[in-house]
């Protein structure tokens, strides 16, 4: 009786202490056993078999939906059609497993980070940086696009964006004399990416410069 008593214990320790380990995929993607598990099971729903690749592929056809199940859909036609464009860069009609997953990690990522408040905070920064209300940098902002590539491409250039001059104009107020024209451009750069001085920083790659600094997760 006492052996079955020890063996019992040790069985529940090992259970409640462990749970699913985090893989290597899950570790390189940023996210929990947990939700790889999640994101596992709705590829399955939609793979099909093929040589090499052990968890399948999935028909690129079935990827929206896939994500539907995971309860992370992409916004809009644009978002979906650059997910596509990562997932099956060759056209070949289909996506693999670990493709998919770091796409749901970015998307999973993206929705802890969207939430109400969050965007408020965001705005509420941004909008200091542009010498604007709070409110109208939401409504320009959160507006839902679902119109063609061209048409998309239209309505972000509407939207407001941080340039030099704001940052001149931040750097003026905060009393930085220090800060010199080269260091605010090169800051505009990394921000956007490289896109260049005068494409300025639009708010989600404003969130994502913040993010990095450790202004919020």
């Amino acid at each position: 009786m006492p052996p079955a008593k020890r063996k019992a214990a040790t069985a529940s320790s090992s259970k409640a202490g462990g749970g699913p380990r985090q893989s290597k995929l899950a570790k390189e993607n940023n996210i929990t056993a947990q939700e790889e598990a999640e994101i596992k099971e709705a590829f399955s729903l939609f793979a099909e078999p093929m040589e090499g690749e052990k968890e399948g592929v999935i028909p690129i056809g079935d990827v929206r939906r896939a994500m539907i199940a995971l309860g992370i859909p992409p916004k809009s036609n644009h978002e979906l059609r650059e997910f596509t464009s990562i997932l099956d860069p060759e056209d070949e009609g289909f996506a693999i497993y670990p493709s998919f997953l770091a796409i749901c990690a970015i998307k999973l990522s993206s929705r802890d980070r969207t939430s109400e408040a969050h965007m408020r905070e965001v705005d509420e920064a941004f909008a200091l940086f542009l010498g604007r209300s709070v409110e109208e940098i939401a409504q320009l902002y959160n507006h839902e696009q679902e119109e063609e590539e061209e048409e998309y491409e239209q309505e972000q250039q509407k939207k407001p964006v941080i340039t030099l001059a704001h940052l001149k104009r931040v750097a003026a107020v905060l009393k930085e004399e220090n800060v010199s024209e080269e260091l605010l451009r090169d800051m505009i750069l990394e921000a956007n990416g490289g896109a260049g001085v005068g494409k300025g920083v639009r708010r989600e790659e404003f969130d994502g410069v913040m993010r990095r600094a450790g202004v919020w997760r």
